[in-house]
């Protein structure tokens, strides 16, 4: 049996399969007791991701924020996109970073979208491009987003200033809040863009108090804090040894005791990662979560109640 007590704080983790994903926000819910619904990449699900038809459709559904993802094109403008190949989702080949934010806007972002694996393609050639970040804040004033950095060759300082100089220019600061897989990039923005905590951070809490039963918590509980994490996740746990490392298979969960750790000094703001069913929803509002990253906000209608 693993002595998980004492090797915590050394464990490193690797990602296996996901088993449920779940998100969670933390500005107040639409109801009481109830979790936001948080458009995944505005709603991939739905409509084309990262597209402004994305964006309309989830908040015609109902969305009470949407989670986009950005890359840095060509002459430096924060553009939406997640894959680091346009093929993944397009007409074009190549990294966002090898065209222009104008090249981008003429891609057919729609080319690969369908509801019925790949049978039908009811968004190609509909004239939906990759759109840039400032176009999509201009183009929905009032609603909360939060912006996921996947750039995977940008210079982080570099990113850091175009971001905020492009939410300051939208007035956005305010209703925003970006996260990143890639601790470089949150470390690298400026003081005045509102972040989420480092996910290896939140992932290492949460170990301890899932194995461990330790909540290994140090906090400056006069500042919210926000984690972004998925409800359960099947890792492979490494503890370093003097002549050597074990490795063993783990299962991070959040329950009560983890729920009261990451809140045990100040406000904590729990986002829990793609929750795209009924059973996931229930746990979640049983564990108290600010609110969930669906797929679907249309389909997230008939489980949260929201109208």
């Amino acid at each position: 049996m693993m002595r998980v007590p004492f090797v915590m704080r050394k464990m490193a983790f690797r990602r296996l399969a996901s088993l449920a994903i779940i998100g969670a926000f933390g500005i107040g819910a639409a109801f009481a007791g109830s979790p936001e619904i948080i458009a995944h990449r505005g709603g991939t699900a739905d409509a084309p991701e990262n597209t402004l038809v994305a964006i309309q459709t989830a908040l015609d559904n109902g969305a009470d924020a949407v989670w986009v993802t950005v890359q840095e094109s060509k002459d430096g403008v924060i553009v939406l996109y997640r894959p680091s190949d346009l093929k993944s989702l397009t007409d074009m080949s190549g990294p966002v970073s090898a065209y222009t934010a104008s090249e981008l806007a003429g891609t057919d972002a729609g080319w690969a979208f369908s509801h019925d694996k790949g049978q039908n393609h009811p968004f190609r050639g509909k004239g939906i491009g990759i759109p840039r970040l400032d176009a999509v804040l201009q183009a929905f004033p009032k609603t909360k987003f939060y912006i996921d950095i996947k750039s995977p060759d940008a210079n982080p300082e570099q990113l850091g200033k175009a971001l905020l100089a492009t939410l300051e220019a939208s007035q956005s600061l305010d209703r925003t809040r970006v996260y990143s897989t890639d601790t470089k990039y949150l470390q690298a923005l400026p003081s005045a863009v509102r972040r989420f905590e480092a996910r290896d951070d939140t992932r290492t809490l949460l170990a301890n108090v899932t194995m461990a039963h330790q909540c290994d918590l140090t906090a400056d509980n006069s500042a919210p804090r926000w984690h972004g994490l998925e409800l359960a996740r099947e890792v492979e746990v490494v503890e370093k040894y003097t002549l050597g490392e074990g490795i063993s298979k783990a299962e991070l969960t959040w329950d009560k005791e983890a729920m009261d750790c990451f809140r045990s000094k100040g406000a904590a703001h729990i986002i829990l990662f793609g929750i795209n069913s009924l059973d996931d929803y229930h746990k979640a509002v049983a564990l108290g979560a600010d609110g969930v990253m669906v797929n679907s906000p249309k389909e997230a209608k008939s489980f949260s109640g929201k109208p």
